[in-house]
């Protein structure tokens, strides 16, 4: 795990973005970058166990293991979020464990330091409540949904998921990563993947997959995403509407439009 120095980028996670500017000057100065790779455990032990990860380019699955090894994810943390909300509001970790699912980069926050503005109460402490119900929506969803639809279904949810917390069009994963964190198998998930990109809706190469036809993707996902996508936009409006109301701020929207923008022509020029 490598940390550096803040740089300035608040724009680059909806929380950020949303608190108070009063919360965000006690933040800044203890705000540290960190540089996260794909595969690695934060919690056990791990960095989550003194800090809590805003997240900007990465991508963090909660994962969920049997006693006999079987897996299966169950919510994702991108740049909408924080990885930690249950220390940050005094809990117990959850039962799942954090392994980013794509490499990338976030800023680390002392939980002390979250954990004493919450105390407070006022804005930040609603705003990470709100939060917390809208990733318990998504983790309800997909459990429903994992019970439930198809595999396509499944995918083109975890698809949307995955676009809607990354920085481009383009998302890095394997048809084996992806089975593993659906918990179905492999051939299933290169099935709907072929018939996805045979219909113009993906093209992947490698690992790599590209989002060509979001509407048509939206369209053969099932209602789990839009249940869980509408809790999720409703934590957001309520952010720019109530908590950043008294500042002359760019709206969490726009700063998730311009974080994409910038990945979408960082990628171009690669």
């Amino acid at each position: 795990m490598k940390t550096t120095e803040y740089s300035p980028g608040r724009h680059r996670n909806a929380l950020l973005v949303a608190i108070p500017d009063a919360t965000w000057s006690r933040w800044q100065p203890r705000l540290r970058s960190i540089e996260l790779s794909c595969g690695q455990a934060l919690s056990g032990g791990g960095v989550l166990s003194t800090q809590v990860i805003f997240p900007t380019t990465a991508i963090v699955s909660l994962v969920c293991t049997t006693s006999d090894g079987e897996s299966a994810e169950v919510g994702i943390i991108g740049n909408d979020g924080v990885v930690g909300i249950s220390r940050i509001l005094g809990r117990a970790d959850m039962a799942s464990e954090h392994i980013v699912q794509s490499a990338g980069h976030g800023y680390l926050l002392p939980t002390t330091l979250a954990a004493n503005e919450l105390a407070g109460g006022g804005a930040v402490r609603a705003m990470m409540l709100d939060y917390s119900q809208s990733l318990f929506a998504q983790v309800a969803q997909t459990a429903l949904c994992n019970r439930y639809h198809s595999i396509e279904q499944q995918l083109a949810r975890r698809l949307l998921l995955s676009l809607d917390r990354s920085a481009s069009e383009q998302l890095t994963m394997t048809h084996e990563s992806m089975a593993r964190l659906l918990g179905v198998r492999r051939e299933g998930v290169s099935a709907a993947a072929y018939k996805m990109q045979k219909a113009g809706v993906i093209r992947y190469s490698r690992g790599r997959v590209v989002v060509q036809d979001r509407e048509e993707l939206e369209h053969r996902a099932c209602e789990c995403y839009a249940v869980a996508a509408a809790e999720h936009a409703a934590v957001l409006r309520s952010a720019v509407g109530t908590w950043t109301r008294d500042r002359n701020s760019v709206t969490i929207d726009r700063a998730m439009r311009a974080n994409r923008a910038a990945g979408a022509a960082a990628a171009l020029a690669h």
